[in-house]
């Protein structure tokens, strides 16, 4: 990722020999299908976020919040935090069992932050938004299994205020938030962030962040890089949003990179959603990145839906979903990729280059496929309360 990245290149050997690969995958289907659960709600679910070991969380409309400790076989309905009876939550990230922080997205003071550490039964309210023109779109930490040193790092990422992105960070696993000031990039004429999925950002740690935009002028991929802790300048001690919130001080390089994503050109257009998949060791530089979007005003549309990162270098899928996607992700047990969205699901084995339908089975309802806002694999959650969890995937 960075400002370096440009469409790969190749001989044009290599070129006859990606033809004919996409041809390949475009005429193979994939099935398999997610088992629809019981979810006891109507709610629009878009915040999904398996945890491990039987345990996920879900988020969405009218103050929504659901677990599960069993793997999906049972959700439970936990209790609406105070005040947030009309919020939309679109983002949840959860520790374990007992301890979640959900996102509402929302104008203003719509856009909150509340917590639980008992399981749902009680919440408190973190963190409400403080720019009467912001719109929270997507919170996320550090995978604490692969970097533990940033485990309790997370960003909380908005639309522009005042022409910048609105940043904050939190270095105690959100119980305090600094913004980040000065180092916030500049947004573009109408670029904006969409709240779909909760994926529009992805971080590594402390010193790896990106996320995706859209927008009339296209989107882009923006992303951060720092060797050490930033936010608190000698000149920036006011930066705090709450009291308490530990100093820290910047004391190397840091780097904001931006790109041009081959993904629409208009307001209801763009990147919705990037995931990273690391390979070597956590010390290494270098990830294989997948990106979905389109338009989802018009999400039959079939092209620049997707893009893809290897090693550094941008293209645009060359076998793309079928249709605007809103949420990817990322299956190490079947080594592929899948997103999800209104009018389909596919799944891409070759990195994100290119994408195949995934159909549903002979014993599923013939819609199966369709309807998906969010991915936390195998979980996936839509309209209507619905919540689906992932099948083994066979080839036809």
């Amino acid at each position: 990722m960075g400002e370096s990245a440009t469409p790969l290149l190749y001989p044009r050997p290599m070129q006859l020999r990606l033809l004919l690969l996409a041809l390949f995958f475009a005429a193979t289907t994939a099935r398999a299908q997610f088992d629809i659960e019981e979810s006891h709600t109507t709610a629009s679910l878009r915040g999904i976020h398996n945890v491990g070991a039987g345990v996920a969380w879900a988020s969405g409309t009218n103050g929504t919040v659901l677990r599960t400790e069993d793997g999906g076989y049972l959700w439970q309905t936990c209790t609406i935090p105070p005040g947030a009876e009309k919020l939309d939550f679109r983002g949840i990230q959860a520790f374990d069992a007992n301890t979640a922080i959900v996102m509402s997205s929302g104008p203003g003071d719509q856009s909150r932050l509340y917590k639980t550490t008992d399981g749902c039964q009680t919440w408190k309210l973190l963190f409400t938004n403080p720019d009467k023109e912001g719109f929270w779109d997507a919170i996320q930490f550090t995978d604490a299994s692969r970097f533990p040193r940033d485990k309790d790092f997370g960003m909380l990422l908005g639309d522009p205020v005042d022409g910048h992105f609105a940043i904050f960070l939190t270095f105690d696993r959100g119980e305090h938030w600094e913004r980040q000031l000065k180092q916030a990039p500049a947004a573009g004429q109408g670029e904006a962030i969409f709240a779909a999925s909760n994926s529009s950002l992805v971080i590594n740690r402390l010193a790896d962040r990106a996320f995706v935009t859209g927008g009339n002028q296209g989107a882009r991929l923006i992303n951060f890089t720092v060797y050490d802790d930033d936010t608190v300048h000698d000149d920036d001690r006011d930066a705090k949003v709450l009291p308490g919130a530990r100093e820290f001080y910047f004391f190397g390089k840091r780097r904001w990179g931006n790109v041009a994503l081959p993904m629409g050109h208009s307001v209801s257009s763009g990147a919705f959603s990037i995931a990273a998949r690391p390979f070597g060791t956590p010390e290494e530089i270098g990830e294989q990145v997948v990106i979905v979007g389109g338009d989802y005003q018009q999400p039959n549309i079939g092209h620049n839906t997707a893009a893809y990162i290897s090693y550094g270098k941008l293209a645009a899928a060359q076998a793309p979903p079928h249709g605007y996607r809103s949420s990817v992700a990322y299956d190490p047990t079947q080594k592929l990729w899948i997103t999800v969205g209104p009018n389909g699901t596919d799944i891409s084995r070759d990195d994100g280059k290119n994408w195949t339908p995934l159909k549903p089975s002979t014993q599923d309802p013939p819609d199966a496929d369709k309807n998906w806002n969010a991915l936390s694999l195998p979980y996936v959650v839509g309209a209507h309360g619905r919540i689906g969890k992932l099948r083994p995937i066979t080839q036809k």
